[in-house]
């Protein structure tokens, strides 16, 4: 994930069913100034604190999925997603970006500035799942070298973290990069649809067992049912970068979707349908 949300409205926008009232001091948002130069740094967090989340993870996901591999797997893969996000940060002049591991949940990329508009944070938002595959190089070399196939299992995971991440739900990278296409339409199309899609991932939640992540899934989407319409602050995205975007967001879809079956296609004799009934066994979805 990367933290690119500015929730800003512009006056006269049609205020949300849980927005504060127009009389309400709280109602009274700004635009949040740049952070000036030679001002405090977000240095990031503590060293410690980054040791102790990143252990709590692993042994989250080692008791979760029962394989050291996988949890090895998905917590480097995070480092190199979250990696993504923090280049492009740099590179558009959000930086100097830091990491941010969540313990159980995962981990954040978080900039110094908010991105100058739409389109850089429709780069940032896919950056983290298109340079997040890279992860999987070691473990499939390790495949090669030792035909385990525990490492083809942790590669499949890793491929799986970014295609996941690109679900537009709120707070995933697929809802910042999908979102500002459908505002591009109509605000109103961003909210409803990625209202629906949130509801939507918290019911699979629920429904197979991932009751953590369906928890911080809902408190997400009633966040962001709370905010109304926003993004105008920014400006639209134009038409061409609107379809830029779709194009991009769709590319890096199926390239995941691809490297997760890829991975799983030894196991499944070649067979890209058996491939693909495999993976889904694995998130809950039975054919």
């Amino acid at each position: 994930m990367s933290d690119i949300d500015t929730p800003i409205r512009r006056p006269g926008h049609t205020p949300g069913p849980w927005d504060p009232k127009p009389e309400d001091p709280a109602a009274r948002e700004t635009a949040p100034a740049p952070r000036p130069e030679g001002g405090a740094l977000d240095k990031g967090q503590s060293p410690g604190w980054a040791v102790i989340s990143t252990l709590l993870m692993g042994g989250f996901l080692w008791w979760i999925t029962g394989s050291w591999v996988v949890s090895v797997a998905v917590v480097f893969g995070l480092f190199v997603h979250e990696y993504g996000h923090v280049l492009a940060m740099n590179k558009v002049g959000m930086g100097p970006a830091r990491i941010y591991i969540i313990p159980f949940l995962g981990g954040l990329a978080k900039g110094q500035r908010a991105p100058k508009n739409e389109w850089h944070g429709v780069l940032v938002s896919l950056a983290g799942p298109a340079f997040g595959l890279l992860a999987m190089i070691p473990f499939v070399g390790l495949w090669v070298a030792t035909r385990q196939s525990d490492w083809l299992l942790g590669a499949f995971f890793i491929a799986m973290l970014n295609l996941v991440n690109l679900l537009p739900a709120p707070p995933l990278d697929g809802s910042k990069a999908l979102g500002p296409v459908l505002a591009r339409v109509h605000p109103r199309l961003e909210h409803l649809v990625l209202l629906a899609i949130g509801v939507g991932v918290v019911l699979w939640g629920v429904s197979t067992g991932r009751y953590i992540l369906a928890v911080f899934l809902a408190i997400s989407v009633f966040g962001h049912l709370k905010r109304g319409v926003w993004r105008e602050e920014w400006g639209q995205l134009s038409w061409p970068e609107a379809g830029k975007s779709l194009g991009l967001y769709l590319a890096t879809a199926v390239i995941c979707a691809a490297a997760a079956i890829g991975a799983l296609l030894p196991l499944a004799d070649g067979s890209a349908v058996e491939a693909l009934k495999y993976g889904l066994n694995y998130i809950g979805v039975r054919l």
